[in-house]
């Protein structure tokens, strides 16, 4: 019967080791398609969030003496989102709210409605003194005077030739019984262009310096701006440890 049934033009018999390299190959494609479909809903969501997280789980960042108990959706960088030792630690958040990237936030992350974002970097600290308090013995003898009225109380002072700061702008406002406020900003076309270009530095905690830059615009409201900083610097980080 096998002879005549080989002999028939109509009938092939079919190789079970064939059958099976086919069925191999069709389950095959079962998982790539499965896989595509999976890392294309992974992949979209990364494009998305374009290196934003909405994660708000707090990580422990140690840095010297200091502890920076933080949020992962106010860590600017993914690779900075864990727990453990940083020999630096770069933030945002949102100013007036003091909250970091999420889904109710996205415009305004992505700079799609008024300049509100507001950049914090945590390093160890380099200079003795802080931005304010390097105003008299440095920055005075480097301005241009007499200045020019600012927002809210600022005077804004020129750079001479010979300073080193090309394209800035120093602004300056009495506290009484402190050291001024003291701010550095971009000017002309590369503050337009920048999303923060004015910076402060302060110290912080155990031998820690912040440096905060932040869109010129809220140099008119600096006084709560630099108190809105330190209370949230004082939420977040704890010395001594």
């Amino acid at each position: 019967m096998r002879e005549a049934a080989a002999d028939s033009p109509d009938f092939e018999v079919v190789d079970s080791t064939f059958m099976k390299r086919v069925f191999y190959a069709f389950a095959a494609l079962a998982l790539l398609s499965v896989a595509i479909s999976v890392g294309g809903k992974w992949l979209g969501r990364s494009i998305a969030m374009a290196g934003y997280t909405d994660d708000t789980t707090d990580r422990q960042v140690v840095m010297g003496n200091n502890v920076i108990s933080v949020p992962a959706n106010f860590i600017r960088f993914d690779q900075a989102r864990r727990d453990g030792i940083a020999s630096r630690l770069d933030l945002y958040l949102r100013y007036p709210e003091m909250d970091g990237y999420s889904t109710a936030a996205r415009d305004d992350f992505n700079h799609a409605t008024t300049k509100k974002i507001i950049f914090l970097s945590f390093e160890p600290q380099m200079m003795s003194r802080d931005m304010s308090g390097r105003f008299a013995p440095i920055y005075s003898a480097l301005i241009v005077k007499p200045g020019t009225p600012g927002p809210s109380g600022t005077t804004l002072y020129a750079f001479t030739e010979k300073s080193g700061y090309l394209n800035e702008v120093l602004a300056i406002a009495d506290r009484p019984g402190k050291d001024p406020f003291v701010a550095r900003c971009l000017s002309g076309p590369s503050a337009e262009e920048s999303l923060a270009p004015c910076e402060r530095d302060i110290q912080v905690g155990d031998d820690l310096s912040l440096t905060y830059r932040f869109p010129r615009e809220l140099l008119g409201n600096w006084q709560a701006l630099d108190a809105a900083i330190a209370a949230k610097v004082a939420g977040i980080l704890k010395a001594g440890h």
